[in-house]
């Protein structure tokens, strides 16, 4: 279904592997790029990746979409879990890539229900470890 201010529309498989991670924990992150006016899905990286794993699979002059299955332990010395959504948009990518990024953000999110915590970074710094535990804890 297309958005009528960005044209963009969401690939089915974007929605099944966002749940597959939310209820089944099948994935720690999946990233999301947009090819041909349709969200699609980019890379998946199994429960058994890092953080580090998934900031290294973000490309360095591309925009991506991003979720991250973050677990943590409470002070209270409880295991949770948030799902952070990361706009990924470099400084070193085409302004037009961007702009249709930035237009089409909204609705993507919206067709994932679920989303506890969004990210958004020009540079790796802005969506570092110490980052992410801050905005979940």
């Amino acid at each position: 279904m297309a958005n009528a201010a960005s044209g963009m529309a969401v690939h089915d498989d974007c929605k099944l592997r966002f749940s597959e991670l939310k209820a089944k924990r099948n994935y720690r992150f999946v990233t999301f790029k947009i090819e041909d006016q349709q969200v699609i899905i980019d890379k998946v990286g199994g429960p058994d990746k890092s953080y580090e794993d998934f900031t290294n699979s973000l490309p360095v002059d591309e925009c991506r979409y991003a979720v991250f299955d973050f677990d943590f332990t409470t002070d209270e010395n409880v295991q949770k879990s948030k799902i952070f959504f990361i706009t990924w948009c470099p400084d070193t990518s085409k302004v037009r890539m961007k702009m249709v990024y930035a237009s089409s953000k909204d609705r993507f999110k919206r067709e994932l229900d679920g989303i506890q915590f969004e990210l958004q970074a020009t540079d790796p710094s802005e969506m570092s470890l110490d980052i992410v535990k801050s905005r979940a804890i």
